[in-house]
């Protein structure tokens, strides 16, 4: 936390004319936090505090003699104003509209001043960023007005929520600043989440996972894949170009190579590991039916069904005579597969690109009803689509900032809300969503830091609400569905890697997850308003230290080595990404092999199975003691940097070793 020096007090003594209030950002009678100045007549069944301050003979405030400010801040909007109800003075910026009681201090603007970038100073906050250079949960510092923000629920009537016993949570770390440095962007041309568009988006996903079933039952005889969807959706956003969050909409290849592996995969049955030999029997007899039966329905070349009807029968002979153990069942059903498996798979190919391309044109169709209907509503309100972003007007580096949101937000929906136990409960239209209490008010902390056009949180319960129903429809609908798209890693190894190698950002990650205030996420409509930096495919930093855990998509894994490899080649300055992915080998994904021979990999190292753990996909809705997780298979750690990085956070055998011993779960150290 950066110290804040405290602002000198004026001679008392100082001419003072009578002048307007000036309006507090909370509510609540101990407020006494500055804000904007105000001519608004304020109401007197509100609770709000009033400050008096010098105006001119227009009415408007007028700031103090500034002789005693620096010159740089007096360049960047800041001047100094007397509060005649407290007594004493403080600081008001004309161009940001931010106020403090204390003198901002001397620091450069992430967000907008890109000078500190080329000096030798560590990142800093923002100048005078009060959400920044304090803690979270606000903490006055000493002989200063306590500032209480107003909370959520009292913005919408709602039974007063508790404020939050921790000022500082064990399971993340908001306090760290970012040393993720970007070149400004243009802000993001989406339309602001509603809860009308994503319930009517959630009831299209559902329909189409409902369609995808059917395809994959009555054109394959067999049951979706399990999780093919959600990463078909995943591999889909790679490659696409349009700008629905969700659905896939310009893709040049209609045929997703992820939906149609995974459909291949189970095709002529679906096969799993048996746990006995008289699984292993049955699983046998049934592949070689099928497949005997799809190369008579399907045709094929003809030496391809001669191939298939002769291994075939072979199969049946040998069962019939032997009476084998459990591995000769399942080395005899790996020989079958082999010489079966191609022919089928040609058979069943049009088929099966049928499906895929069935499912995207149906994508194209939902995505364009839904964008439509969104417009719509936003028309409503005079709110028209911007086609082309307002580009930056100098290409200056800046530390990496959140997505900003160019379409205005209109009046948003009330979201009730209420508490049960350890859970809040947000409800919209009899939609009921849950969330630990930890992390609604984790969510409340983002928001407070990264949300631009929200300063009362009047909107705050209703973005809450459609951010969980956008995840909740990624997951998906049955038990457990989804789950791997949101494995985090455990605390103690966030913990080890900001200490050790100076990381502050998260590649994947969401607002429910994520460890750190700076992270990539899949949606920046919906997460931006609390911090996200944007899908990690669109980010560019040229400089920092990251931390990548991708989900378990091969197609997105591929792209994320290919996007880092490019950053790496371009910087000349220090930047680093530690990746961790799952040590397939059976056989070895492209992305594992990508990874150990690239040029910038400095180090890998291999977290045993059973050995260290994930934190649960869906932390912000189970409960404590099913928080973490051992991982059942290997993960790969490979440290890509560049020279400049490799300097500065080098895996030397030391720090490796720390990393190692976070890892382990707690109960084995």
């Amino acid at each position: 936390m950066a110290d804040v020096q405290q602002a000198p007090m004026i001679d008392k003594t100082l001419p003072d004319k009578s002048g307007d209030g000036i309006q507090s950002s909370g509510t609540n009678g101990n407020s006494k936090s500055p804000s904007t100045p105000d001519q608004t007549v304020p109401d007197p069944n509100k609770k709000v505090l009033q400050h008096q301050t010098s105006v001119g003979s227009m009415g408007s405030p007028e700031p103090l003699p500034s002789d005693d400010l620096p010159e740089e801040l007096l360049q960047i909007g800041w001047r100094k104003y007397w509060s005649k109800r407290e007594n004493m003075p403080y600081y008001f910026n004309k161009i940001t509209n931010e106020s403090l009681w204390e003198m901002p201090q001397l620091l450069h603007d992430p967000t907008t001043d890109p000078l500190g970038i080329g000096s030798d100073q560590a990142p800093h906050p923002h100048v005078g960023d009060k959400r920044l250079s304090r803690p979270s949960i606000d903490i006055p510092p000493t002989g200063l007005p306590q500032h209480k923000r107003r909370h959520s629920g009292e913005v919408l009537g709602s039974p007063t929520a508790k404020r939050p016993a921790f000022a500082y949570s064990p399971f993340w770390n908001f306090e760290m600043p970012t040393n993720a440095v970007i070149f400004e962007r243009a802000p993001c041309v989406l339309p602001p989440p509603h809860p009308e568009i994503e319930l009517m988006r959630a009831q299209m996903v559902h329909k189409l996972r409902q369609h995808y079933q059917e395809l994959c039952h009555s054109r394959e005889g067999i049951d979706a894949p399990t999780e093919s969807f959600n990463r078909w959706l995943l591999e889909r956003k790679v490659v696409d170009m349009g700008h629905d969050p969700l659905f896939p909409t310009v893709c040049h290849n209609e045929v997703s190579q992820s939906m149609y592996r995974e459909i291949m995969n189970d095709i002529p049955v679906k096969l799993v590991k048996p746990k006995y030999s008289g699984d292993a029997r049955k699983q046998l007899l049934r592949y070689a039916e099928a497949a005997k039966k799809m190369i008579d329905s399907r045709g094929g070349t003809p030496e391809g069904r001669k191939v298939v009807k002769w291994n075939v029968e072979e199969t049946f002979t040998w069962l019939r005579k032997q009476n084998a153990v459990y591995e000769d069942y399942l080395e005899r059903l790996a020989h079958l597969k082999r010489q079966c498996q191609p022919h089928v798979t040609e058979a069943a190919k049009t088929s099966v690109e049928g499906i895929c391309t069935k499912m995207y044109n149906m994508a194209c169709e939902m995505a364009k009803k839904i964008s439509d209907k969104h417009w719509e509503l936003l028309r409503e309100f005079n709110i028209n689509e911007i086609q082309q972003p307002p580009e930056p007007i100098h290409r200056r580096k800046v530390f990496c900032y959140p997505v900003h949101m160019v379409v205005p937000s209109p009046r948003l929906q009330i979201v009730e809300m209420s508490q049960e136990n350890e859970q809040h409960l947000l409800k919209y239209r009899g939609e009921t969503l849950k969330i630990n209490s930890s992390h609604f008010y984790k969510l409340e902390q983002l928001y407070k830091i990264s949300c631009r056009d929200d300063p009362r949180f009047d909107h705050y319960l209703t973005r809450v609400w459609s951010l969980l129903r956008r995840y909740h429809t990624l997951f998906g609908t049955q038990p457990n569905e989804g789950l791997s798209l949101q494995g985090a890693l455990p605390l103690s190894v966030f913990e080890c890697l900001h200490r050790v190698f100076g990381v502050t950002f998260e590649c994947f990650a969401s607002p429910l997850n994520c460890y750190f205030r700076q992270y990539c996420s899949a949606f920046p409509d919906t997460d931006s308003y609390f911090g996200s930096r944007g899908p990690i495919l669109k980010f560019y930093p040229i400089s920092g230290s990251f931390e990548a855990n991708p989900p378990f998509c091969e197609e997105l894994m591929e792209s994320m080595v290919d996007h880092f490899e490019g950053l790496l080649t371009e910087s000349k300055e220090p930047l680093s990404f530690i990746v961790f992915i799952p040590e397939w080998r059976d056989p070895p994904t492209e992305a594992l092999m990508r990874l150990e021979s690239s040029p910038f990999k400095r180090k890998q190292v291999i977290l045993p199975p059973y050995e260290h753990e994930y934190r649960h996909g869906f932390q912000h809705i189970c409960s404590k003691d099913d928080m973490n997780f051992k991982a059942v298979h290997g993960t790969l750690v490979v440290f890509l940097q560049n020279d400049a990085g490799f300097q500065r956070w080098g895996p030397t055998t030391e720090r490796v070793k720390e990393l190692l011993i976070s890892a382990k779960p707690r109960e084995s150290l």
